[in-house]
């Protein structure tokens, strides 16, 4: 059977010209692509047993896609010019070695090779397509595949079902929804791999998936509807054609002989010394040098650079620049450097480390870029086979020392809070920090993504090298110390130099608007070094009452448990959702509340809430459900989280994980540990104050419901608030028409109810569920309420109408809270949308507040030098460890610093509290 070898020979030039070092001849002509793209070209005639064969390389100009997509492969540089001096060589070896060459005007080379590939097959060929282009999966079928030269991987059918999760028919579905950000092709945000194969698997394919969009829950179904429009398009870019005329048939792409001469005068002019020798039948010894580089290139698994995935490669080929980034080996370039960033106005910095956890992450290099293109990258600990040798670790960082801790050397980075840690794992105080993109970027744009690579790509149009790119994931994820040195350059470096561009972009638009400055400068900034300090210090905990009260859990749990088996009849998995479907709506015939996407009964917590109201098994569940939370999500795991080298449990804080500004913990979560219920309660109890110490619990005192008062001017809410009135009870009042004095309990349970639950836009079907009324008597009520407070009604629908005209809504502080959805056709997102715009301003300015108050009291611990120490900020509250002699000046004066932080229409007002324990305090 004749077999037909297609090269993607594009795809292989970048690769190499990327990959492989700057090499060059006497002349100093550059030759690193030429003998990469050679290298690999040369032995593929035997190892494939072609017959048939071409090399397909991309023709200049515009295609076919770009008159349906103006912005495809937007964001694409033009070639380097040291790679563009290699094509024409690039060709013409290929030429002489005997290949065909095809560059077709107006197609791209993948659909040269996909029109071959199916005449080929129509005519009774074997196809194998030489490629590292993903997208060449979607031609695999029964006699084609692909084979990757540099990683020696092969996928037909099945292979392709292995690396994607989906089969050759399905690729077309996955690109779309993955999208291709090398050829500038959006998806759907925020659906990675994973989440296109569990889609397809679900639905089958993506026509299927668009015709069950609305069924699709979360972030990422609301993603999926935002980008229905463009699926369709998307999916024609990302399909490679198979019908483009072609200048010469299938049948003439045959071998042609060598031209020996050719490559004669070709391996001399370009000094290719050992391939010369080889074709003069000469056998003196190599070269060492050039045997050494022909080795690492004939070795085409090397091509990837010593760990680097072949993604990384591809990733590389979609970088918009290659700049001068230097790579510090000596002291004289250190000596170089040092002076460079003494002088420097500004200096974007960068750590690489060896772990992703703070507080355990020790340094492997550093990276420097003080002007755009200009960056160098400092390797201290790469330890792979063959890593060349790197300036001594102490004695390098003692000499970087006096610059990272001088604060009047101003410094930029990406997530530099990380990095101050790193850096005080090595006993050095970073110091200097004056902007942070992170921080830029969810000041100017909060619902937008903020990591280097979307930022780089949004405001520069770069595509950059990511961690996984470089390292590789999963299982066969390596080190950074691991990863060859040029490859490490170029990222940390570029990393650097990206995070310098992203700021000269994003600086002057904030710079220039007041708004924005204010919540960026003023609250931002100020607040990342005093979440570094609280991140620092961790907080105490109790591990054997933890063990005690898993103990404790896990016996009730066993006890639910067996009431649930005499409630169901018979034993089955809790655990289990197809069971207990089967138990519930099966045997027990209970009313189905909702479906899954799948078809199939719900059985998620508010199914279960529902039910728990009329049927006893449902209720068992619950309970069931909240002891195996606390018991697997803290009592279990907060033991496991103490750092054996503090005694402490550190949390991370993000500032950008919600775009109302409220922090958010993690690794582990100590914000929401539930308090409804006593065991919930219980494990406050185990946070607990060193020895001569007490835990400080201060509580900003129903700060939303006072912001509510500010921003809507109510007149009779203002003097409830100034007249420190129980604004629950004073409510109740009004809307019941009797006096503060006759509220009863249960009315003023309501009328908290009704604050609260108006502030969260609330309707009236919610107000009637969360009471256990009618639909009828709630929305009466909400009409009385308005009626007594028109102030509070004037606000929302003003609201609603400023978010319709400008997109967003905005705090007492500037905060910007862009609301995409509030225009929707869909009126259940619309409806959400609106009532974000009503609750966002009040728990964006809460947000605020409690940054700004973390600042102030930071501040005066250190101007008063106490000893006394914010340990967790948990939504209103700061946590303080206080030494026992400083306890009564901490309770006096604490407040005062949280009230006193701004003004607003009606007064602040925080509660402190003191004890052994969290729970104690609070």
């Amino acid at each position: 059977m004749p077999i037909l070898l297609l090269v993607d020979g594009s795809s292989y030039l970048y690769r190499a010209f990327h990959a492989l070092p700057d090499l060059r001849n006497k002349a100093g002509e550059p030759t690193g692509a030429l003998r990469g793209v050679l290298s690999m070209l040369r032995p593929l005639r035997e190892q494939t047993g072609a017959t048939h064969a071409a090399c397909v390389f991309d023709a200049k100009g515009k295609t076919f896609r770009d008159d349906w997509y103006p912005e495809y492969k937007a964001h694409r540089p033009p070639m380097p010019d040291d790679l563009r001096l290699q094509v024409e060589p690039i060709c013409k070896g290929a030429q002489a070695l005997g290949w065909p060459i095809i560059v077709q005007d107006g197609v791209e080379a993948d659909d040269v090779i996909g029109t071959l590939a199916r005449q080929a097959v129509e005519r009774g060929f074997e196809v194998v397509i030489s490629t590292g282009d993903k997208d060449m999966a979607q031609l695999v079928q029964p006699g084609v595949k692909l084979i990757n030269t540099m990683t020696s991987e092969t996928l037909d059918e099945a292979g392709v079902m292995e690396k994607f999760g989906v089969p050759p028919s399905r690729i077309v579905d996955y690109l779309t929804l993955v999208g291709d950000s090398v050829d500038n092709v959006p998806g759907v945000e925020k659906c990675g791999p994973k989440t296109a194969v569990k889609w397809l698997a679900e639905y089958g394919d993506l026509d299927n998936i668009v015709a069950h969009a609305a069924d699709i829950k979360g972030v990422v179904g609301e993603n999926l509807r935002r980008a229905l429009g463009f699926l369709p398009l998307g999916r024609k870019l990302v399909t490679i054609a198979t019908d483009v005329a072609l200048p010469e048939p299938l049948e003439s792409l045959t071998w042609r002989e060598p031209d020996t001469g050719t490559l004669i005068e070709q391996f001399a002019r370009w000094e290719f010394k050992t391939w010369l020798r080889e074709l003069k039948g000469e056998d003196s010894p190599a070269d060492s040098a050039a045997a050494a580089v022909s080795a690492r290139v004939t070795d085409l698994s090397a091509v990837t650079l010593a760990g680097a995935r072949e993604e990384s490669i591809e990733r590389i080929e979609g970088t918009a620049h290659r700049d001068n980034y230097e790579c510090i080996l000596t002291e004289d370039q250190l000596n170089r450097w040092l002076v460079i960033l003494d002088a420097a106005t500004l200096t974007a910095f960068d750590t690489e480390t060896d772990s992703l956890d703070p507080m355990k992450a020790r340094i492997v290099g550093m990276s420097f870029c003080v002007q755009e293109g200009e960056a160098a990258y400092l390797p201290l600990a790469h330890t792979y086979p063959g890593a060349p040798d790197q300036l001594p670790f102490d004695a390098t960082l003692a000499r970087l020392k006096p610059w990272l801790e001088d604060a009047s050397k101003p410094k930029l980075g990406q997530n530099l809070k990380y990095d101050m840690h790193v850096l005080a794992n090595h006993g050095i105080r970073f110091r200097g920090v004056v902007h942070d993109t992170l921080l830029e970027s969810a000041a100017y744009e909060s619902d937008k993504g903020h990591d280097l690579d979307q930022l780089a790509s949004r405001y520069t149009g770069l595509q950059t090298l990511s961690f996984t790119d470089v390292c590789g994931k999963g299982a066969k994820q390596i080190g950074f110390n691991e990863v060859e040195l040029q490859l490490a350059t170029h990222y940390s470096a570029e990393d650097a130099d990206v995070t310098l561009r992203v700021h000269n972009v994003l600086w002057p638009r904030i710079e220039n608007d007041a708004s924005l400055l204010r919540v960026y400068r003023d609250i931002e900034l100020p607040v990342q070094e005093v979440l570094w300090a609280m991140e620092r210090e961790g907080v105490l905990i109790d591990s054997t009452l933890l063990a005690q009260q898993s103990d404790e859990l896990g016996r009730k749990m066993l006890d639910l448990e067996q009431q649930a088996y005499t409630a169901a009849g018979q034993p089955f998995n809790l655990n289990s959702p197809k069971q207990l479907g089967e138990i519930l709506f099966e045997r027990q015939k209970l009313p189905v509340v909702k479906k899954t996407p799948s078809g199939a009964p719900s059985t998620d917590e508010e199914v279960l809430t529902q039910l728990a109201l009329d049927y006893p098994l449902p209720k068992l569940l619950l309970e069931y459900r909240s002891f195996a939370k606390l018991k697997s999500t803290y009592t279990d795991k907060l033991p496991r989280s103490v750092n054996p080298q503090t005694g402490r449990v550190h949390t991370s804080f993000s500032q950008t994980g919600a775009i109302t500004g409220r922090l958010a913990s993690t690794d582990p979560n100590l914000q929401n540990i539930p308090i409804r219920t006593p065991e919930g309660r219980r494990i406050r109890a185990a946070f607990i104050a060193a020895p001569s110490k007490r835990i400080v619990s201060a509580d900003y005192s129903q700060i939303e419901l006072r912001i509510m008062a500010h921003l809507s001017g109510d007149e009779r809410l203002l003097q409830a608030f100034a007249a420190g009135e129980d604004v629950h009870r004073a409510t109740a009042a009004e809307v019941f028409g009797v006096t503060p004095a006759e509220v009863s309990s249960d009315q003023r349970r309501y009328a908290k109810t009704i604050n609260f639950g108006l502030i969260y836009g609330m309707s009236a079907h919610g107000l009637a569920k969360a009471l256990e009324i009618e639909r009828g008597a709630a929305q009466g009520w909400i009409d009385r309420y308005f009626a007594r407070y028109p102030g509070v009604a004037t606000y929302m629908e003003d609201t609603r109408r400023s978010a319709r005209d400008k997109g967003y809504v905005e705090t007492v502080f500037g905060r910007r809270l862009w609301l995409p959805e509030i225009k929707s056709s869909n009126v259940g997102r619309r409806q959400g949308a609106e009532r974000a715009a009503i609750n966002a301003p009040m728990q964006g300015t809460a947000a605020d507040l409690v940054k700004m108050a973390m600042r102030h009291v930071y501040d005066w611990i250190r101007e008063e030098n106490l000893a006394s120490r914010l340990l967790l900020q948990v939504h209103d509250e700061l946590i303080l460890e206080v030494p026992d002699a400083e306890l009564e000046h901490v309770k006096n004066v604490l407040p005062q610093r949280m009230s006193g932080v701004a003004e607003l229409k009606v007064p602040l007002l925080a509660e402190v509290g003191s004890g052994d324990s969290w729970d104690q305090a609070h």
